[in-house]
């Protein structure tokens, strides 16, 4: 008769390699029991030393750079949790931290998180806490908003968060763009130039409350005593936005729209252009976000910068203080916005 593999189940299927989290569930202690276990350190009781070593035989768990790494009490490794790695936001800030992350001598994974469901949502958060080392957590939408909350007390995270009014991850350290104020900043400008009211196309918010976008258009709009439109709700490509200009060309009273972030913007001129309606000289379009081809569309996007990538930087920061244990935890805004004015803004036709 052969062995039972303890990696293999009923039906003969490999298992995935048990990891020390698993090790530590089996014998009902801390991780860092395991890791000093497993390193011969001499201040495990004998009798959780022998649990600990029959789970290891049990699940046939074996030492590996995680468990050093755990053992040691530091791992030069950052995990990033995002629901996105194309869109420019949370592309740049990926880069922002990978750079950060680099300079220090850390490795960065990646962890995509494919589902807003609370079961995919845990299962992405543990493979990051089996990883060893810190996470940063982008929560701009759903899945990150459940990522953030669902990672471990004790384990250094930092979140990348949408506004701070209510941030997600409680009192754990968090960084953010100001985006109320980026967006305030656009619907005045449109504003100023004399359009009675802005339209906004907007993108999805990370949670079911009012996005901070949309806080700093309503602001802007009730400052000005101009009539507020009903947003018109969007995704975050190109298609969208294509989708929100059809529909808005159609209304004649429409002469200022602002986009959620420059992608939508883009589709939203392709929109009006099919529409036979002109840029700036029927309706102003600003964008968000100063993506690097808004610059060169024609006409050229009137937007707001944000600086993506130093709010990766910042985040990698953060988290660095907290592993190295060398810097104060306190959240902070990271990016300033700055109102980018160029050819899609103007005023509103004489006629209007």
């Amino acid at each position: 008769m052969t062995g039972h593999n303890p990696r293999m189940n009923v039906t003969g299927h490999t298992r995935r390699p048990a990891s020390i989290r698993d090790v530590a569930t089996a014998a009902g202690v801390s991780y860092q029991t395991v890791s000093r276990v497993i390193n011969g350190h001499p201040s495990v009781r004998p009798s959780t030393r022998e649990r600990v070593l029959a789970a290891i035989d049990e699940l046939g768990f074996r030492r590996n750079a995680t468990a050093l790494a755990l053992a040691s009490g530091r791992s030069r490794a950052v995990t990033v949790l995002t629901a996105n790695t194309t869109h420019y936001g949370y592309a740049s800030i990926l880069q922002g931290i990978e750079e950060a992350a680099r300079a220090a001598s850390y490795a960065v994974g990646i962890g995509v998180l494919e589902s807003a469901e609370d079961a995919a949502v845990a299962a992405e958060v543990q493979r990051a806490a089996d990883a060893g080392g810190g996470i940063v957590v982008i929560a701009y939408d759903p899945a990150g908003v459940r990522a953030l909350g669902a990672v471990p007390a004790g384990l250094p995270v930092v979140g990348v968060v949408e506004t701070p009014a209510t941030p997600p991850g409680g009192d754990r350290p968090w960084v953010w763009a100001d985006d109320r104020e980026a967006a305030y900043q656009a619907t005045r400008h449109l504003l100023s130039l004399g359009h009675e009211t802005v339209h906004y196309v907007a993108i999805p918010s990370s949670t079911r409350r009012t996005s901070a976008r949309t806080g700093g258009w309503r602001q802007a709009l009730k400052e000005a005593g101009a009539p507020e439109p009903r947003p018109v709700q969007s995704s975050w490509g190109p298609a969208g936005g294509h989708a929100a200009g059809l529909k808005l060309a159609k209304d004649p009273s429409v002469t200022a729209i602002l986009c959620g972030n420059d992608d939508l913007a883009l589709g939203v001129l392709r929109a009006l252009h099919e529409a036979g309606r002109s840029v700036p000289g029927e309706i102003s379009v600003a964008g968000f976000d100063d993506a690097p081809h808004s610059a060169f569309l024609t006409p050229s996007l009137t937007t707001v910068r944000l600086d993506f990538t130093g709010l990766g930087r910042s985040a990698f920061a953060l988290l660095h203080g907290v592993l190295e244990e060398s810097a104060p935890v306190a959240p902070h805004p990271v990016s300033v916005p700055e109102l980018v004015v160029r050819e899609s803004s103007g005023p509103p036709p004489a006629d209007a």
